[in-house]
C-alpha cells in the first residue's frame, strides 16, 4: 500500500514537472514567435531606413529650398536691401557736389534821381572730377557814376561774355573735400554690403539650426510612432495568448508598461515636433509679405551621407575669411576711409594757391558773331594766395586721424586673429562630430546585434521578457541619439560657414 502511494506521487511529480515544462517551453516559443515577428519587422525596416522613407502625402522642404525662401521673401533680407538703398543715396549725396552751378549777382544804386550803377554778373560753374573748374558766364554793367573796373563798352549793349577755369596749384590740388566725399560714399557702399552679408549669413545660420532642429524632432517622433506601434502589437498578441491561458499574467503587465513608456515618448516627440514645426515657420513669408506656415505634412529631407570636411576645405575658408569675411572687411574699408582723411588732412598743410583765367568775348561776342582766340589780350587772371602760419589745426588732424588709423589696424588685426581661430575651433568640433556620428551609427548596428543574441538566448530559454525589453529601450534610444547626432553635424557645419563668413551653400 505503501509502495503504491511512493509510486503514484513520484507519477504525478514527473506528470506536474512535465507540464510545467511544457508550458514554459510553449510560453518561450510564444515569445520568440513575437519577438521574431517584431525583430524581423524592425531588422527589415533598418536595412530600408523606413524612418526616412517619406510617405505619399509628406511635403518635403530641403534645406536648399528653405534658404532660397527665405533669402528671397523674409522681412531682414528686405532689410538689408534698405542697406543698399541707403548707400546708394550717401553716393547720389556726394555726387550732388559735382552738379553744374548757377550763380548770379545783381546790384543796383539809385540816389538822389541818378541811377550810380547796374550791375549784373551771371554764370555756370561745371565742378569736376578733377581740380580743374570750368566756368561760363555774362556780364551787363551800367551807370552814370559807374566804377572804370565794371566799364563795358556799349558797343554790344553793355554785355560781355566770359569762360575760363579756375586751378588750385596748392592746396586742393590732389583732393579736396568733394572729392574725398565721393570716395569715402563709395567705400560706405562697400561696407553697407558687407553689413548685408554678415546680416543674412546670421539669418541663414540661425534658420539652420531650427531646421536641423525640427529634422531631429520630426524623425524622432517617426521613431517613436514605429516603436510605440511594435508595442502595441506585441501587447496584442501577449494579452490575446495570456487570455488563452498560454502566457502568464506578469507578461501582459510588463508589455503593458512597455507600451506606456512608448506612448509617452510619442507624445513627447509629438510635442517637440509641433513647437519646431512653429519655430520654423517664423522664417517663411510668401511674396505678399504674409507669414506661411508649415503643417505637419512637411518633412525635412534627408541630408546626403555626412562626409568629414577634409583639411583643404578648412584652408580654403580660411583663405576666403581673409578676404571676403564681412568682418574684415568693413575694418579694411573703414581703414581706407581713415586714410582718405589722413590724405585730406594733409592737403591742408599746403598754401592755398588758387589760379583762375577767363577770356573775354572769346571766341563769340554777345550777338553771336564769332572771332578768333587770343591769349594775350581780353582776358582775366587771378592768382589767390593763403597760408596758416603755424598750421596747429592742420598737424592735429593729422596725427588725430593717424592715431584712429592705427587703433582701426589693430582691430583689424584681433578680429582677424579671433575669427581663424573661431574657424579652427568651429571645424575641430566638427570633425569630432563626425567621429561620434559614425561611432553612434556603429552603435547602433552592435545593438541590433544584441538584440539578436538576445532572442537567441530566448530560444533557449536563458531570456525572458524583462531582458528583451532592456534590450529595445536600448536600442530605441540608440536610434534616437543617431538622428541628434546627425542632427548636430549639420547645425555645426552650418556654424563653421558662418564662422568663415561664407554662405552654407558655398562650399556645398
Amino acid at each position: 500500500m505503501h509502495y503504491h502511494q511512493r509510486t503514484s506521487r513520484k507519477a504525478l511529480k514527473k506528470r506536474t514537472v512535465k507540464t510545467t515544462a511544457g508550458l514554459h517551453v510553449m510560453k518561450n516559443a510564444l515569445l520568440i514567435m513575437l519577438f521574431s515577428i517584431y525583430y524581423t519587422a524592425l531588422l527589415g525596416q533598418q536595412q530600408n531606413d523606413s524612418i526616412f522613407v517619406l510617405p505619399d502625402t509628406a511635403r518635403p522642404v530641403t534645406l536648399e529650398n528653405f534658404y532660397q525662401l527665405i533669402t528671397r521673401y523674409h522681412p531682414v533680407v528686405k532689410q538689408t536691401d534698405l542697406l543698399s538703398d541707403v548707400a546708394r543715396q550717401e553716393i547720389r549725396l556726394a555726387r550732388g557736389n559735382f552738379d553744374p552751378k548757377i550763380e548770379s549777382e545783381f546790384l543796383l544804386k539809385h540816389y538822389n534821381n541818378t541811377e550810380y550803377y547796374r550791375l549784373f554778373n551771371g554764370g555756370i560753374k561745371f565742378p569736376t572730377a578733377s581740380p580743374v573748374t570750368p566756368t561760363i558766364g555774362m556780364e551787363r554793367n551800367t551807370g552814370e557814376r559807374l566804377n572804370p573796373e565794371h566799364y563795358i563798352s556799349s558797343d554790344y549793349n553793355y554785355q560781355q561774355l566770359y569762360a575760363g577755369i579756375s586751378l588750385p596749384l596748392g592746396q586742393g590740388l590732389i583732393t579736396d573735400d568733394r572729392r574725398t566725399a565721393l570716395k569715402q560714399a563709395e567705400l560706405f557702399s562697400k561696407m553697407m554690403e558687407a553689413e548685408q552679408v554678415k546680416l543674412i549669413n546670421k539669418l541663414l545660420l540661425e534658420a539652420a539650426k531650427d531646421y536641423w532642429q525640427w529634422y531631429y524632432s520630426y524623425y524622432n517622433y517617426r521613431l517613436a510612432s514605429r516603436t510605440t506601434a511594435i508595442a502595441e502589437e506585441i501587447f496584442r498578441r501577449v494579452k490575446m495568448n495570456f487570455d488563452g491561458g498560454e502566457l502568464a499574467s506578469m507578461d501582459t503587465v510588463q508589455a503593458n508598461i512597455t507600451l506606456l513608456e512608448r506612448q509617452v515618448n510619442m507624445q513627447e516627440a509629438l510635442l517637440a515636433l509641433k513647437n519646431n514645426t512653429i519655430k520654423v515657420s517664423t522664417y517663411l513669408w510668401d511674396s505678399t509679405m504674409n507669414p506661411v506656415d508649415l503643417s505637419l505634412q512637411h518633412a525635412p529631407v534627408v541630408p546626403s551621407a555626412s562626409v568629414i570636411l577634409s583639411q583643404n576645405i578648412l584652408e580654403e575658408l580660411i583663405s576666403e575669411a581673409n578676404v571676403n569675411h564681412p568682418e574684415l572687411r568693413k575694418l579694411n574699408l573703414k581703414i581706407q576711409q581713415l586714410e582718405l582723411d589722413r590724405r585730406l588732412a594733409s592737403e591742408y598743410m599746403k598754401p592755398r594757391v588758387n589760379v583762375s583765367y577767363y577770356m573775354l568775348n572769346q571766341p563769340f561776342y554777345p550777338e553771336g558773331i564769332t572771332n578768333s582766340f587770343v591769349w594775350n589780350d581780353n582776358y582775366k587772371l587771378g592768382i589767390d594766395f593763403s597760408m596758416p602760419l603755424f598750421l596747429r589745426k592742420e598737424r592735429a588732424k593729422i596725427a588725430q586721424t593717424r592715431l584712429k588709423i592705427s587703433n582701426s589696424t589693430y582691430d583689424r588685426d584681433i578680429t582677424r586673429r579671433q575669427i581663424i581661430n573661431d574657424i579652427q575651433s568651429a571645424y575641430n568640433q566638427l570633425v569630432n562630430n563626425g567621429a561620434i556620428l559614425q561611432q553612434q551609427r556603429a552603435m547602433v548596428d552592435n545593438y541590433y546585434r544584441l538584440m539578436n543574441a538576445e532572442l537567441l538566448n530566448l530560444e533557449n530559454g536563458e531570456s525572458d521578457l524583462f531582458k528583451i525589453n532592456v534590450q529595445q529601450e536600448k536600442l530605441f534610444n540608440a536610434q534616437s541619439k543617431l538622428i541628434k547626432t546627425i542632427a548636430d553635424y549639420e547645425k555645426q557645419k552650418s556654424v563653421l560657414y558662418w564662422s568663415a563668413g561664407v554662405r552654407p551653400l558655398s562650399y556645398e
